[in-house]
């Protein structure tokens, strides 16, 4: 890919964050397969289960930038029951998925920091805008 490419791609935080959140309340309602509880919303999900571990980009734990077939990105969080829900960004369309890994790149690379810090960020502030955009 080339510089020119590239800036065609450059996304800011504030995309990345916004189309991480648009793209995980349209994942609901979802309902947990230990318990049967139903998250009507991505905003009931935020409210009820705890994060766990680090989320994780396959891609670009590959350094698979420019992946033709993506692997995903994950979050996990537990249900009260105790069981393991997840969030992924499959469905994500093709160019998008580029412009937010060319972003990952980029910006780990500035931030010194690897694609699950990056991806930490990002989910804590997908949880805070859930709460408090959501809301209503």
């Amino acid at each position: 890919m080339g510089v020119e490419e590239r800036r065609l791609l450059a996304m800011t935080d504030e995309e990345v964050i916004r189309i991480s959140l648009e793209h995980f309340a349209g994942l609901f309602p979802k309902t947990c397969g230990r318990c049967g509880r139903c998250y009507a919303t991505f905003r009931d999900y935020v409210l009820a289960t705890d994060t766990v571990g680090a989320a994780v980009s396959y891609d670009a734990e590959a350094a698979d930038w420019e992946t033709q077939q993506p692997l995903g990105a994950m979050a996990l969080a537990n249900c009260p029951c105790g069981s393991t829900l997840a969030v992924t960004t499959e469905g994500i369309p093709l160019p998008k998925i580029h412009s937010m890994l060319e972003w990952m790149r980029v910006e780990t690379d500035r931030r010194g920091v690897n694609p699950s810090e990056l991806l930490e960020y990002v989910r804590v502030e997908v949880r805070r805008r859930a709460l408090a955009e959501l809301a209503h």
